[in-house]
């Protein structure tokens, strides 16, 4: 049989398909054969490529998602001088026949938060207003409602209708479509060790949950901030902060993050600073049963011990050794590959009466003395206050 009629049958079906006229505001399916710099070429079966901006195929961090032979749904923004395509309405050149559309087709739209509103946000796309929920316009939860006044977002239209007098937009709908399509790409480039940049999402009292990329988040723990002890872990970031992190662990769907291990670590020169024998001036951080903690300064933190604080054995901690105080300890031993150091007051004592015992002998020749009464006299001079 000669198939010569229906491969013609064929070639004229696709000869008519592109001498369909196109029209602005129409929606249509075409193929990438091209990604430039700047413009991206698409075969939507007309004489020559329509146009489409490099930008419209990129998430929020600026990545190309799309390549050369994908399908992808767009509008026909203009027919002069070539086709011009875009996947999301610009909220100035979107009439409500093209709203319309692109809520049928699923493309995205741009428009302006105007104000803050019940329940939500006012949104003008193009002459219309629409209503974004609190709950819609971003992934990030916590953030200053007034941040978004003013702000050109792109949003997706999960409900148009009465001629556009019911019509509710969703920017959150659109991030979590962009951040699947990321996911697994953002999974496969984590690494133990890796220094990477996210977004904090929320702060807990416990430490702060951060946005690696497709929405996939890690765990930054207050004891993972800073050398120095964090209370309070609002006060080193805040959600919607862009922060840089290095990751500890990947447990399965756990990811431990670090941010002091990025900084320069105050014990790698803790034997050159603080050598046992040395007098410091620090300052009481946190007490326990045992003793008092002292920061000798962010991040060097020593063991001061009951029986090396100079006070008796049943003396109350909290009152001689309240949060914050100031005082001089001598180091008496360290561990620096251990991170741990004994502090004492005791020995600054005791060796503060050594200086009065030498004092004394220096200042009187106890050979000289005429008797034990003699003795007894200078020894009670020993214990008064040295002169100045």
């Amino acid at each position: 049989m000669n198939d010569q009629p229906e491969e013609d049958f064929a070639a004229l079906f696709e000869a008519s398909i592109k001498a369909k006229p196109l029209q602005t505001g129409q929606t249509i399916t075409g193929t990438i054969v091209a990604i430039g710099p700047e413009v991206a070429l698409v075969d939507v079966g007309a004489k020559g490529e329509a146009a489409l901006a490099v930008h419209e195929l990129m998430n929020d961090d600026g990545v190309v998602e799309a390549k050369v032979g994908d399908r992808i749904e767009a509008t026909i923004v203009s027919t002069s001088g070539g086709v011009t395509l875009s996947r999301r309405l610009q909220r100035g050149a979107a009439t409500r026949r093209q709203i319309e559309d692109a809520f049928r087709a699923r493309l995205p739209i741009e428009g302006k938060v105007d104000a803050q509103v019940k329940g939500g946000y006012s949104v003008s796309v193009a002459k219309l207003r629409a209503f974004c929920p609190a709950s819609q316009i971003d992934t990030i939860r916590d953030t200053d409602p007034a941040s978004h006044i003013g702000r050109v977002y792109t949003f997706r239209i999960v409900e148009f209708g009465e001629d556009g007098r019911k019509f509710v937009v969703s920017r959150r709908a659109l991030l979590e479509e962009q951040q699947k399509v990321r996911a697994e790409e953002v999974r496969r480039s984590l690494a133990v060790g890796a220094v990477v940049t996210g977004r904090v999402v929320s702060v807990r009292e416990f430490g702060a949950f951060v946005d690696l990329g497709g929405g996939i988040q890690g765990l930054l723990h207050v004891s993972e901030m800073g050398w120095s002890r964090v209370t309070d872990p609002s006060q080193v970031a805040k959600p919607g902060d862009e922060i840089t992190v290095q990751i500890l662990r990947i447990d399965d769907d756990k990811i431990a993050l670090g941010l002091k291990q990025l900084l320069a670590d105050p014990w790698a020169a803790a034997a050159e600073r603080y050598p046992v024998g040395r007098v410091a001036r620090g300052r009481v951080e946190r007490l326990a049963e045992f003793g008092a903690f002292v920061e000798l300064e962010p991040g060097i933190v020593g063991l001061l011990p009951r029986t090396e604080a100079g006070i008796a054995g049943d003396a109350d901690l909290r009152k001689s050794f309240p949060i914050g105080r100031e005082m001089d300890v001598v180091v008496i031993e360290l561990d620096q590959p251990a991170r741990r150091m004994r502090l004492s007051i005791r020995a600054i004592q005791h060796a503060e009466e050594a200086a009065d015992a030498r004092d004394y002998a220096a200042r009187d020749d106890a050979a000289a003395s005429g008797g034990f009464g003699s003795l007894a006299d200078k020894l009670r001079g020993a214990l008064r206050p040295r002169e100045k």
